[in-house]
Protein backbone atom coordinates (compact mmCIF):
# COMPACT_ATOMS: atom_id res chain seq x y z
CA UNK A 1 0.00 0.00 0.00
CA UNK A 2 1.30 3.76 -0.67
CA UNK A 3 2.18 5.79 2.13
CA UNK A 4 -0.31 8.26 0.94
CA UNK A 5 -3.58 6.15 0.72
CA UNK A 6 -2.18 3.81 4.31
CA UNK A 7 -2.50 7.42 5.97
CA UNK A 8 -5.86 7.95 4.31
CA UNK A 9 -6.71 4.74 5.62
CA UNK A 10 -5.86 5.35 9.44
CA UNK A 11 -9.56 5.74 10.91
CA UNK A 12 -9.97 7.46 14.68
CA UNK A 13 -8.52 5.09 17.04
CA UNK A 14 -10.74 4.18 20.17
CA UNK A 15 -9.62 2.37 23.87
CA UNK A 16 -8.96 -0.87 24.19
CA UNK A 17 -10.89 -2.21 27.34
CA UNK A 18 -11.71 -5.87 27.95
CA UNK A 19 -11.22 -6.88 24.19
CA UNK A 20 -13.26 -4.42 22.82
CA UNK A 21 -13.15 -1.08 21.24
CA UNK A 22 -14.59 2.13 23.02
CA UNK A 23 -15.02 5.64 23.44
CA UNK A 24 -14.08 7.73 26.05
CA UNK A 25 -16.33 8.30 28.21
CA UNK A 26 -16.18 12.54 27.77
CA UNK A 27 -15.98 11.79 24.08
CA UNK A 28 -13.38 14.06 24.10
CA UNK A 29 -10.15 13.12 21.57
CA UNK A 30 -6.35 14.05 20.95
CA UNK A 31 -5.29 14.71 17.71
CA UNK A 32 -2.34 12.18 17.05
CA UNK A 33 0.48 14.27 14.28
CA UNK A 34 3.05 13.47 12.15
CA UNK A 35 6.16 15.48 13.18
CA UNK A 36 8.23 15.18 9.49
CA UNK A 37 4.95 17.40 8.28
CA UNK A 38 2.52 18.59 10.68
CA UNK A 39 -0.30 16.92 9.44
CA UNK A 40 -2.96 15.14 11.53
CA UNK A 41 -2.51 11.38 11.22
CA UNK A 42 -5.85 10.45 13.05
CA UNK A 43 -7.46 10.83 17.01
CA UNK A 44 -7.38 8.76 19.95
CA UNK A 45 -9.63 9.10 22.81
CA UNK A 46 -8.43 11.37 25.29
CA UNK A 47 -9.41 9.13 28.10
CA UNK A 48 -10.10 10.69 31.99
CA UNK A 49 -10.50 8.55 35.22
CA UNK A 50 -13.78 7.13 34.59
CA UNK A 51 -11.90 5.55 31.19
CA UNK A 52 -8.97 4.10 33.29
CA UNK A 53 -11.37 3.04 36.16
CA UNK A 54 -13.22 0.39 33.60
CA UNK A 55 -9.87 -0.44 32.25
CA UNK A 56 -8.70 -1.55 35.33
CA UNK A 57 -11.63 -3.13 36.98
CA UNK A 58 -11.15 -5.75 33.55
CA UNK A 59 -7.83 -6.30 34.40
CA UNK A 60 -8.45 -7.64 37.88
CA UNK A 61 -11.78 -9.25 37.09
CA UNK A 62 -9.84 -11.33 34.63
CA UNK A 63 -7.21 -11.89 36.94
CA UNK A 64 -8.94 -12.60 39.99
CA UNK A 65 -11.47 -15.02 37.34
CA UNK A 66 -7.29 -16.80 36.17
CA UNK A 67 -8.52 -17.05 32.45
CA UNK A 68 -4.79 -16.06 31.85
CA UNK A 69 -2.69 -16.92 34.66
CA UNK A 70 -4.45 -20.14 35.79
CA UNK A 71 -4.37 -21.51 31.70
CA UNK A 72 -1.75 -24.29 31.46
CA UNK A 73 1.48 -22.83 30.77
CA UNK A 74 2.39 -24.58 27.44
CA UNK A 75 -0.68 -22.71 26.31
CA UNK A 76 0.03 -19.33 27.14
CA UNK A 77 3.69 -20.11 25.76
CA UNK A 78 2.41 -20.91 22.56
CA UNK A 79 0.48 -17.57 22.84
CA UNK A 80 3.30 -15.79 23.34
CA UNK A 81 5.21 -17.18 20.49
CA UNK A 82 2.09 -16.29 18.35
CA UNK A 83 2.15 -12.60 19.49
CA UNK A 84 5.84 -12.54 18.52
CA UNK A 85 5.00 -14.24 15.07
CA UNK A 86 2.28 -11.32 14.35
CA UNK A 87 4.80 -8.56 15.09
CA UNK A 88 6.93 -10.23 12.71
CA UNK A 89 3.96 -10.80 9.91
CA UNK A 90 2.99 -7.25 10.39
CA UNK A 91 6.59 -5.78 10.20
CA UNK A 92 6.33 -3.33 7.24
CA UNK A 93 2.77 -2.07 8.30
CA UNK A 94 3.94 -1.57 12.45
CA UNK A 95 7.21 0.48 10.94
CA UNK A 96 5.58 2.21 8.79
CA UNK A 97 3.04 3.50 11.46
CA UNK A 98 6.09 3.98 14.19
CA UNK A 99 7.87 6.47 11.10
CA UNK A 100 5.04 8.31 10.82
CA UNK A 101 3.74 8.64 14.20
CA UNK A 102 7.30 9.31 15.77
CA UNK A 103 9.33 11.07 12.94
CA UNK A 104 12.00 8.54 13.10
CA UNK A 105 13.51 6.96 9.36
CA UNK A 106 11.39 4.17 8.14
CA UNK A 107 14.54 2.38 7.90
CA UNK A 108 15.15 2.96 11.69
CA UNK A 109 12.10 1.53 12.69
CA UNK A 110 12.06 -1.62 10.51
CA UNK A 111 15.51 -2.50 12.07
CA UNK A 112 15.57 -1.19 15.54
CA UNK A 113 12.01 -1.03 16.57
CA UNK A 114 10.25 -3.95 15.40
CA UNK A 115 12.89 -6.72 15.59
CA UNK A 116 13.31 -6.55 18.99
CA UNK A 117 9.74 -6.13 19.49
CA UNK A 118 8.67 -9.73 17.92
CA UNK A 119 11.66 -11.12 19.74
CA UNK A 120 11.19 -10.21 23.42
CA UNK A 121 7.74 -11.93 22.97
CA UNK A 122 10.19 -15.48 21.78
CA UNK A 123 12.43 -14.90 24.39
CA UNK A 124 9.67 -14.77 27.27
CA UNK A 125 7.57 -17.71 25.98
CA UNK A 126 10.23 -19.60 27.10
CA UNK A 127 10.61 -18.20 30.59
CA UNK A 128 6.43 -18.98 31.05
CA UNK A 129 7.37 -22.79 32.05
CA UNK A 130 10.58 -22.11 33.59
CA UNK A 131 8.92 -19.66 36.34
CA UNK A 132 9.43 -22.25 39.51
CA UNK A 133 9.69 -21.77 43.49
CA UNK A 134 12.53 -23.69 45.35
CA UNK A 135 12.80 -25.71 48.37
CA UNK A 136 15.32 -24.57 51.24
CA UNK A 137 17.08 -26.64 54.26
CA UNK A 138 15.38 -24.99 57.73
CA UNK A 139 15.73 -25.76 61.14
CA UNK A 140 12.85 -28.19 62.76
CA UNK A 141 10.36 -31.19 61.33
CA UNK A 142 9.15 -28.75 58.42
CA UNK A 143 9.07 -28.44 54.63
CA UNK A 144 9.66 -24.58 53.46
CA UNK A 145 9.00 -24.21 49.73
CA UNK A 146 8.80 -20.93 47.71
CA UNK A 147 6.21 -20.15 45.28
CA UNK A 148 7.29 -17.42 42.57
CA UNK A 149 3.32 -15.31 41.69
CA UNK A 150 2.21 -12.89 39.66
CA UNK A 151 1.91 -9.48 41.14
CA UNK A 152 -1.38 -9.13 39.86
CA UNK A 153 -2.53 -6.24 38.32
CA UNK A 154 0.41 -3.55 36.30
CA UNK A 155 -0.07 -0.66 34.85
CA UNK A 156 1.99 0.57 32.09
CA UNK A 157 3.19 3.95 30.98
CA UNK A 158 5.42 4.52 27.92
CA UNK A 159 7.11 6.95 26.71
CA UNK A 160 7.06 8.10 22.72
CA UNK A 161 10.56 7.44 21.05
CA UNK A 162 10.23 3.83 20.97
CA UNK A 163 6.50 3.33 21.41
CA UNK A 164 6.24 -0.41 20.34
CA UNK A 165 9.66 -1.27 22.11
CA UNK A 166 9.14 -0.01 25.00
CA UNK A 167 5.47 -1.44 25.50
CA UNK A 168 6.75 -4.62 24.75
CA UNK A 169 9.29 -5.05 26.96
CA UNK A 170 7.11 -4.84 29.78
CA UNK A 171 3.76 -7.21 28.10
CA UNK A 172 5.88 -9.35 27.26
CA UNK A 173 7.34 -10.57 31.13
CA UNK A 174 3.65 -9.35 32.54
CA UNK A 175 2.02 -11.85 30.36
CA UNK A 176 4.94 -14.57 30.95
CA UNK A 177 4.20 -14.44 34.78
CA UNK A 178 0.42 -14.26 34.58
CA UNK A 179 -0.37 -10.73 35.14
CA UNK A 180 -3.15 -8.38 33.62
CA UNK A 181 -2.02 -5.09 32.75
CA UNK A 182 -3.39 -1.57 31.39
CA UNK A 183 -1.11 -0.14 29.47
CA UNK A 184 -0.81 4.19 28.31
CA UNK A 185 1.48 4.84 25.81
CA UNK A 186 2.44 8.59 25.20
CA UNK A 187 -0.85 10.27 23.75
CA UNK A 188 1.12 11.81 21.03
CA UNK A 189 2.24 7.78 19.85
CA UNK A 190 0.15 5.15 20.67
CA UNK A 191 -0.91 3.96 17.58
CA UNK A 192 1.49 0.55 17.67
CA UNK A 193 0.51 0.13 21.13
CA UNK A 194 -2.36 -0.30 20.59
CA UNK A 195 -1.72 -3.02 17.24
CA UNK A 196 -0.14 -4.71 19.92
CA UNK A 197 -3.07 -5.38 22.15
CA UNK A 198 -4.90 -6.43 18.83
CA UNK A 199 -2.26 -8.87 18.40
CA UNK A 200 -2.36 -10.33 21.97
CA UNK A 201 -6.13 -10.94 21.32
CA UNK A 202 -5.81 -12.57 18.02
CA UNK A 203 -2.97 -14.66 19.92
CA UNK A 204 -5.19 -16.35 22.04
CA UNK A 205 -5.21 -14.16 25.25
CA UNK A 206 -8.33 -13.80 27.01
CA UNK A 207 -10.16 -10.09 26.79
CA UNK A 208 -9.48 -7.92 29.95
CA UNK A 209 -5.76 -9.05 30.45
CA UNK A 210 -4.28 -6.58 27.86
CA UNK A 211 -6.03 -2.74 27.96
CA UNK A 212 -4.76 0.45 26.09
CA UNK A 213 -6.09 3.85 27.70
CA UNK A 214 -4.95 6.66 25.44
CA UNK A 215 -4.64 10.10 27.26
CA UNK A 216 -2.76 12.02 28.68
CA UNK A 217 -0.03 11.85 31.82
CA UNK A 218 -1.90 14.24 34.42
CA UNK A 219 -5.40 12.75 33.83
CA UNK A 220 -5.08 8.91 32.48
CA UNK A 221 -1.65 8.27 33.75
CA UNK A 222 -2.57 10.17 37.46
CA UNK A 223 -5.08 8.17 37.34
CA UNK A 224 -3.71 4.91 36.63
CA UNK A 225 -1.08 5.84 38.91
CA UNK A 226 -3.63 6.24 41.97
CA UNK A 227 -6.10 3.56 41.30
CA UNK A 228 -5.90 0.89 44.50
CA UNK A 229 -6.38 -1.62 42.16
CA UNK A 230 -3.59 -1.58 40.35
CA UNK A 231 -0.18 -3.36 41.99
CA UNK A 232 2.76 -2.11 39.97
CA UNK A 233 3.41 0.75 37.65
CA UNK A 234 6.27 0.29 35.34
CA UNK A 235 7.07 3.82 33.54
CA UNK A 236 9.69 4.73 30.93
CA UNK A 237 9.98 8.53 31.27
CA UNK A 238 11.05 11.23 33.41
CA UNK A 239 12.63 11.94 36.24
CA UNK A 240 10.01 14.52 37.00
CA UNK A 241 7.05 12.61 35.78
CA UNK A 242 8.47 9.19 38.27
CA UNK A 243 8.42 11.64 41.19
CA UNK A 244 5.02 12.40 41.04
CA UNK A 245 4.26 8.49 40.45
CA UNK A 246 6.25 7.43 43.56
CA UNK A 247 3.95 10.15 45.44
CA UNK A 248 1.11 8.49 43.76
CA UNK A 249 2.00 5.40 45.22
CA UNK A 250 2.24 6.52 48.63
CA UNK A 251 -0.41 8.10 48.46
CA UNK A 252 -2.57 5.29 47.49
CA UNK A 253 -1.99 1.66 47.85
CA UNK A 254 2.01 1.51 48.20
CA UNK A 255 2.08 -0.11 45.17
CA UNK A 256 5.41 -1.21 43.38
CA UNK A 257 7.38 0.50 40.81
CA UNK A 258 9.91 0.10 38.43
CA UNK A 259 11.60 3.13 36.60
CA UNK A 260 13.59 3.61 33.22
CA UNK A 261 14.21 7.47 33.19
CA UNK A 262 16.87 8.22 31.06
CA UNK A 263 20.54 9.52 31.17
CA UNK A 264 23.47 11.50 30.12
CA UNK A 265 25.44 8.74 28.91
CA UNK A 266 29.69 8.80 29.03
CA UNK A 267 31.44 7.19 25.50
CA UNK A 268 35.17 7.26 26.23
CA UNK A 269 37.46 7.11 23.66
CA UNK A 270 41.01 6.42 24.45
CA UNK A 271 43.94 6.76 21.88
CA UNK A 272 44.62 3.18 21.76
CA UNK A 273 41.41 2.54 20.83
CA UNK A 274 40.30 1.55 17.25
CA UNK A 275 38.95 5.25 16.35
CA UNK A 276 37.15 4.01 13.51
CA UNK A 277 34.89 2.02 14.74
CA UNK A 278 34.88 4.24 17.51
CA UNK A 279 33.88 7.84 15.47
CA UNK A 280 31.00 5.22 13.73
CA UNK A 281 29.92 4.25 17.13
CA UNK A 282 30.14 7.99 18.27
CA UNK A 283 28.00 9.66 15.46
CA UNK A 284 25.03 6.83 15.77
CA UNK A 285 25.42 6.72 19.49
CA UNK A 286 23.53 10.73 19.13
CA UNK A 287 22.24 10.90 16.09
CA UNK A 288 20.04 7.23 15.83
CA UNK A 289 16.64 8.30 16.50
CA UNK A 290 16.73 12.08 16.02
CA UNK A 291 18.95 11.34 19.66
CA UNK A 292 15.51 10.74 21.37
CA UNK A 293 17.17 7.71 22.88
CA UNK A 294 17.52 7.30 27.18
CA UNK A 295 21.05 5.58 25.91
CA UNK A 296 22.08 8.28 24.05
CA UNK A 297 25.98 8.62 23.79
CA UNK A 298 25.03 12.51 24.53
CA UNK A 299 28.58 13.02 26.20
CA UNK A 300 31.96 12.13 24.35
CA UNK A 301 34.99 11.99 26.51
CA UNK A 302 37.94 12.13 24.25
CA UNK A 303 41.10 11.42 25.00
CA UNK A 304 43.29 15.14 24.98
CA UNK A 305 45.86 13.19 22.74
CA UNK A 306 43.21 12.50 20.01
CA UNK A 307 40.60 15.02 21.01
CA UNK A 308 41.17 17.32 17.88
CA UNK A 309 41.99 14.84 15.29
CA UNK A 310 38.58 12.99 16.07
CA UNK A 311 35.94 15.72 16.80
CA UNK A 312 37.10 17.34 14.00
CA UNK A 313 36.43 14.30 11.76
CA UNK A 314 33.39 13.63 13.54
CA UNK A 315 32.27 17.65 12.97
CA UNK A 316 32.73 17.21 9.29
CA UNK A 317 30.84 14.04 8.88
CA UNK A 318 28.10 15.43 10.71
CA UNK A 319 27.63 18.30 8.57
CA UNK A 320 26.83 15.44 5.95
CA UNK A 321 24.43 13.82 7.68
CA UNK A 322 21.13 13.50 5.05
CA UNK A 323 18.23 15.07 7.62
CA UNK A 324 15.00 14.30 5.69
CA UNK A 325 11.76 12.92 4.78
CA UNK A 326 11.61 9.76 7.07
CA UNK A 327 10.50 7.73 4.34
CA UNK A 328 12.91 8.45 1.99
CA UNK A 329 15.40 5.77 2.02
CA UNK A 330 18.48 8.02 1.68
CA UNK A 331 17.47 9.93 4.91
CA UNK A 332 19.47 9.22 7.87
CA UNK A 333 17.69 11.32 10.61
CA UNK A 334 13.96 12.40 10.59
CA UNK A 335 11.88 14.82 12.20
CA UNK A 336 12.04 15.76 16.01
CA UNK A 337 8.62 14.12 18.06
CA UNK A 338 6.94 17.77 18.56
CA UNK A 339 6.69 21.61 18.87
CA UNK A 340 7.24 20.85 22.70
CA UNK A 341 10.75 18.69 22.23
CA UNK A 342 11.85 21.09 18.89
CA UNK A 343 12.10 24.40 21.22
CA UNK A 344 13.55 22.48 24.49
CA UNK A 345 15.86 21.24 22.31
CA UNK A 346 16.84 24.44 20.69
CA UNK A 347 16.38 26.02 24.27
CA UNK A 348 19.76 23.82 24.77
CA UNK A 349 21.77 24.66 21.78
CA UNK A 350 21.45 28.46 23.24
CA UNK A 351 22.32 27.52 26.62
CA UNK A 352 25.28 25.87 25.23
CA UNK A 353 26.56 28.74 23.52
CA UNK A 354 25.69 31.21 26.51
CA UNK A 355 28.06 28.84 28.69
CA UNK A 356 31.00 29.40 26.31
CA UNK A 357 31.24 25.82 24.74
CA UNK A 358 32.08 26.24 20.90
CA UNK A 359 29.23 25.10 18.62
CA UNK A 360 30.98 23.06 16.10
CA UNK A 361 27.89 22.38 13.64
CA UNK A 362 24.28 22.42 13.37
CA UNK A 363 22.54 24.01 16.55
CA UNK A 364 20.13 25.17 14.20
CA UNK A 365 16.38 24.25 12.27
CA UNK A 366 16.48 22.57 9.09
CA UNK A 367 13.96 24.38 6.82
CA UNK A 368 15.41 23.35 3.30
CA UNK A 369 12.26 22.39 1.00
CA UNK A 370 9.42 19.95 2.35
CA UNK A 371 11.50 20.20 5.76
CA UNK A 372 10.12 23.30 6.89
CA UNK A 373 6.63 21.72 7.61
CA UNK A 374 8.51 19.48 9.81
CA UNK A 375 10.49 19.69 13.64
CA UNK A 376 14.41 18.95 11.98
CA UNK A 377 17.06 19.91 13.84
CA UNK A 378 20.66 19.60 12.26
CA UNK A 379 23.36 17.63 13.58
CA UNK A 380 24.26 19.35 16.58
CA UNK A 381 28.00 19.17 18.16
CA UNK A 382 29.17 21.51 20.88
CA UNK A 383 33.10 21.22 21.88
CA UNK A 384 35.44 22.69 24.67
CA UNK A 385 32.46 21.92 26.87
CA UNK A 386 33.10 21.44 30.43
CA UNK A 387 31.62 19.12 33.29
CA UNK A 388 29.67 21.23 35.25
CA UNK A 389 28.00 23.06 32.23
CA UNK A 390 23.74 22.62 31.72
CA UNK A 391 24.94 20.31 28.18
CA UNK A 392 26.95 18.03 30.00
CA UNK A 393 24.69 17.75 33.30
CA UNK A 394 21.07 17.54 31.79
CA UNK A 395 19.26 15.31 29.32
CA UNK A 396 18.77 16.77 26.08
CA UNK A 397 16.76 13.92 24.47
CA UNK A 398 17.71 15.72 20.81
CA UNK A 399 20.89 15.07 18.22
CA UNK A 400 22.81 17.29 20.42
CA UNK A 401 26.50 16.15 21.20
CA UNK A 402 28.85 17.55 24.42
CA UNK A 403 32.39 16.81 23.76
CA UNK A 404 34.82 17.04 27.09
CA UNK A 405 38.32 16.20 26.96
CA UNK A 406 40.17 14.30 29.34
CA UNK A 407 43.77 13.39 30.41
CA UNK A 408 43.93 10.00 32.09
CA UNK A 409 41.60 7.27 33.45
CA UNK A 410 41.15 9.03 36.58
CA UNK A 411 39.89 11.94 35.02
CA UNK A 412 37.57 10.06 32.85
CA UNK A 413 35.89 7.63 35.46
CA UNK A 414 35.31 11.15 37.36
CA UNK A 415 33.57 12.52 34.34
CA UNK A 416 32.25 9.80 33.95
CA UNK A 417 30.28 9.86 37.02
CA UNK A 418 29.54 13.76 37.65
CA UNK A 419 25.63 13.63 37.08
CA UNK A 420 22.58 12.28 38.19
CA UNK A 421 22.19 10.04 35.78
CA UNK A 422 23.75 6.49 35.39
CA UNK A 423 21.74 4.48 32.32
CA UNK A 424 24.66 3.23 30.18
CA UNK A 425 28.05 4.28 28.97
CA UNK A 426 31.00 3.38 26.78
CA UNK A 427 34.67 2.65 26.85
CA UNK A 428 36.87 2.82 23.72
CA UNK A 429 40.22 1.14 24.38
CA UNK A 430 42.74 -1.95 23.36
CA UNK A 431 43.69 -1.75 27.21
CA UNK A 432 42.05 -4.53 29.02
CA UNK A 433 43.39 -3.52 32.55
CA UNK A 434 41.63 -0.03 31.60
CA UNK A 435 38.43 -1.40 29.86
CA UNK A 436 37.55 -3.46 32.94
CA UNK A 437 38.81 -0.82 35.74
CA UNK A 438 36.13 1.56 34.23
CA UNK A 439 33.49 -0.96 33.90
CA UNK A 440 33.59 -1.51 37.05
CA UNK A 441 34.37 2.23 38.59
CA UNK A 442 31.64 4.04 36.30
CA UNK A 443 28.09 3.61 37.94
CA UNK A 444 25.45 3.00 35.25
CA UNK A 445 23.72 -0.39 34.31
CA UNK A 446 25.40 -1.30 30.78
CA UNK A 447 28.84 -0.55 30.46
CA UNK A 448 30.06 -1.18 27.01
CA UNK A 449 33.08 -2.09 25.71
CA UNK A 450 34.25 -1.20 22.16
CA UNK A 451 30.87 -1.29 21.07
CA UNK A 452 27.89 0.86 21.96
CA UNK A 453 24.01 0.30 22.60
CA UNK A 454 24.09 -3.21 22.63
CA UNK A 455 20.56 -4.72 23.42
CA UNK A 456 19.41 -8.33 23.64
CA UNK A 457 16.13 -9.84 24.86
CA UNK A 458 18.73 -11.81 27.28
CA UNK A 459 20.21 -9.15 28.91
CA UNK A 460 18.95 -6.81 31.69
CA UNK A 461 18.90 -3.39 31.16
CA UNK A 462 18.03 -0.14 33.52
CA UNK A 463 20.17 2.56 35.21
CA UNK A 464 21.69 3.25 38.50
CA UNK A 465 21.30 6.53 40.55
CA UNK A 466 18.25 8.70 39.08
CA UNK A 467 18.23 6.63 36.15
CA UNK A 468 15.69 4.31 37.85
CA UNK A 469 15.58 0.80 39.52
CA UNK A 470 14.00 -2.16 38.09
CA UNK A 471 15.10 -4.04 34.77
CA UNK A 472 13.70 -4.78 31.49
CA UNK A 473 14.27 -7.68 29.95
CA UNK A 474 16.51 -10.81 30.68
CA UNK A 475 15.32 -13.44 33.93
CA UNK A 476 15.87 -9.81 35.97
CA UNK A 477 12.48 -8.67 34.47
CA UNK A 478 10.43 -11.52 36.06
CA UNK A 479 11.33 -10.43 39.44
CA UNK A 480 9.88 -6.97 38.69
CA UNK A 481 6.38 -8.89 37.49
CA UNK A 482 6.42 -12.10 40.82
CA UNK A 483 5.97 -12.08 44.55
CA UNK A 484 7.73 -14.28 46.71
CA UNK A 485 5.34 -16.44 49.06
CA UNK A 486 7.18 -18.90 51.69
CA UNK A 487 4.77 -22.00 52.42
CA UNK A 488 5.67 -24.24 55.66
CA UNK A 489 4.39 -27.47 56.65
CA UNK A 490 4.77 -28.96 59.52
CA UNK A 491 5.95 -32.44 59.28
CA UNK A 492 5.71 -34.06 62.63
Amino acid sequence: METATFTKALKPQKLFINGKYEDAASGKTIPVMNPATGEQLTTVPDAGPEDVDRAVRAARSSFENGTWRKMHASQREKILWRIGELIEKNKEELGLLESLNNGKTYREALRGDIPPSWDIFYYYAGWVRKICGETIPVDGSYLNYTLREPVGVVGMITAWNYPLLLAAWKVAPALATGCSMVVKPSEMTPLTTLKLAEYCVEAGVPPGVVNVVTGYGPSAGDALARHNDVDKIAFTGSIRTARSLLKASAESNLKRLSLELGGKSPNIIFPDADLDRAQNAAFWGIYANKGEVCSAGSRLLVHEKIYDRFVNSLAERARKMKVGDPLDPASEMGAQISKTQFERIMSYVETGKREGATLLCGGERDTEGEKARGYYIKPTIFGDVKPQMRIAQEEIFGPVLAVLRFSDVEEAAAIANSTIYGLVSAVWTRDIQTAHRLAQEIRAGSVWINAYNCFDSASPFGGYKQSGFGREMGPHAIESYTQIKSVWVALD
